[in-house]
């Protein structure tokens, strides 16, 4: 088993971020930094930098996400970006979309302790619960795949006019454009590349927009997704 190791002193940044639910994004770093490491979550090298790398680098993206709307976090990990947009955004309806047995208890262990009521931890893949989860207004990413590929799982289950927003690196702008005949195919109607955490987080967070039109995924998904749908409510009247 990997040895637990102690979670770093938090910077001033984190305070202003976080605000009334510092303690509680410290006890959240607390737990990557012992379980997190432990059950392989995370790896030990990036305990010293959980702060800038992790937790303000995924806390800024509420700076672009709309007041009261639902998120999706696919591919939520240990719970990056969706933890700690949770903290510093009580006005969301997040959920933890997560495939992995192991991780999906580590994220209600930690959505439990922290008291978030507004997040609901799913286990599944994207594909898998489309017609099922209902479409959102927002799906989150971090470090889940290529942009082509993230927004092949990530965009059909936005509602109509929804948006991902993926958090990337310094290849954003290039990963966009090779995603391009991609993303339109899927329904994307506009794409934007954002910088966020000015003054809080050095570098600043990349975050890669896709918004959709009125057909997410496409025409494809949106027979599947109808489909999906239907069988639902076949299974419900049972």
């Amino acid at each position: 088993m990997t040895e637990a190791a102690e979670l770093p002193q938090a910077p001033e940044a984190a305070q202003r971020v976080f605000g009334e639910f510092f303690p509680e994004a410290v006890r959240y770093g607390e737990l990557l930094a012992d379980a997190g490491v432990k059950r392989g979550l995370i790896g030990p090298r990036e305990v010293p930098r959980l702060w800038e790398r992790h937790l303000l680098n995924c806390a800024v993206l509420s700076e672009v996400v709309p007041e009261g709307v639902t998120v999706c976090d696919v591919g939520s990990g240990a719970g990056l970006p969706g933890i700690p947009l949770a903290l510093v955004r009580p006005d969301l309806k997040i959920t933890l979309l997560e495939p992995l047995l192991r991780r999906t208890n580590f994220l209600q262990e930690v959505v439990e302790l922290l008291g978030l009521d507004h997040v609901t931890v799913v286990r599944g893949r994207a594909e898998e619960v489309l017609g099922t989860l209902p479409p959102v207004h927002v799906v989150t990413a971090r470090a889940v795949a290529p942009l082509d590929r993230l927004a092949g799982w990530g965009v059909p289950l936005l509602r109509p006019y929804g948006e991902m927003l993926a958090l990337k690196g310094d290849t954003a702008e290039e990963e966009l454009r090779g995603a391009r005949a991609a993303l339109s195919k899927l329904g994307v109607v506009e794409t934007s590349v954002l910088h966020v955490g000015e003054g809080l987080v050095d570098p600043l967070s990349t975050v890669v927009r896709v918004e959709v039109g009125e057909s997410p995924g496409g025409v494809r998904f949106a027979a599947k997704r109808a489909k999906a749908a239907r069988t639902s409510r076949t299974r419900r009247r049972r």
